[in-house]
């Protein structure tokens, strides 16, 4: 499968040269301007993305016994086995290629078609959802530097994309390899599906939960990911949301605090006395 991606230095540089258009057109073109700022900040934090992936653990340590802990866990909260999911799709070769597809382009794809959507067209929202996305993959690579093995690599499991050469990892794409939980693929499609339904009054809304429900069918049908590396990054980007709306709560509320008058002691009643006429 070609590489279709940018590496972090050609993120770094279209990064470069949209925040040395912005002030620019800032006068001329304002919103020309302001898509260039937003176009930069995403590619620095697609850069850094990058750089990530290349300083958490490639080399698996105790992925795969992380990965056997996770699949015992799954079985006592009674998930249903990957392996099970996979059997559905598994013998029809147009729908596994399909899939796998699916896994390779649509992760950013669906990110990004949904970020210019969301700019133009509810640009209100735009900025907190951007802030939530930014933090939310951010704790999910914390989480990341502790490797787990995907089901793909384990007895048992199909790797799907491996087994019809549509393996991102063999083409020559910056991914970690033991980077499975928490799932940034399910992390984005959650984000893409929770606000295209929120922000969006259209009957077309829809669309942003499909993609959810194919996102995490297909990660588990190709054995990418685990149903809990799921569940964390929802877990994540929940987290993410209340922290951002929290600490705006207290700018606001530290905005909105009157200064002490001139001479008064702070937390104190106490008046300044009356100079005599």
């Amino acid at each position: 499968m070609p590489n279709l991606m940018l590496n972090w230095r050609q993120a770094l540089a279209v990064g470069l040269v949209l925040a040395a258009l912005w002030p620019v057109l800032r006068r001329r073109r304002p919103g020309i301007a302001t898509f260039c700022r937003e176009g930069a900040i995403i590619a620095f934090l697609f850069a850094f993305w990058q750089i990530l992936q290349q300083v958490t653990s490639n080399d698996g340590g105790d992925a795969v016994g992380r990965a056997h802990w996770i699949e015992r866990v799954q079985s006592a909260m009674f998930f249903p086995n990957e392996r099970s999911v996979q059997n559905l799709i598994l013998g029809h070769d147009t729908i596994v290629k399909l899939a796998n597809l699916f896994y390779a382009s649509m992760h950013f794809t669906g990110m990004g078609i949904f970020l210019v959507w969301l700019y133009f067209r509810h640009r209100d929202s735009y900025p907190a959802v951007r802030t939530t996305v930014a933090l939310s993959t951010l704790g999910c690579f914390f989480v990341q530097f502790l490797a787990v093995a995907p089901p793909r690599l384990l007895p048992g499991y199909v790797d799907t994309a491996e087994l019809y050469g549509q393996s991102v990892y063999n083409a020559g794409f910056s991914v970690d390899n033991f980077g499975a939980m928490p799932s940034v693929h399910v992390l984005f499609a959650a984000v893409v599906g929770w606000y295209s339904w929120r922000v969006s009054t259209s009957h077309w809304r829809w669309i942003g939960p499909a993609h959810f429900v194919v996102t995490v069918f297909v990660v588990v049908a190709t054995a990418n990911h685990w149903w809990l590396d799921g569940v964390v990054a929802i877990a994540i980007l929940v987290v993410a949301a209340w922290l951002r709306r929290g600490v705006l709560a207290l700018i606001d509320r530290w905005r909105m605090t009157p200064p002490a008058p001139h001479g008064a002691s702070v937390g104190t009643d106490a008046k300044v006395p009356a100079t005599a006429p």
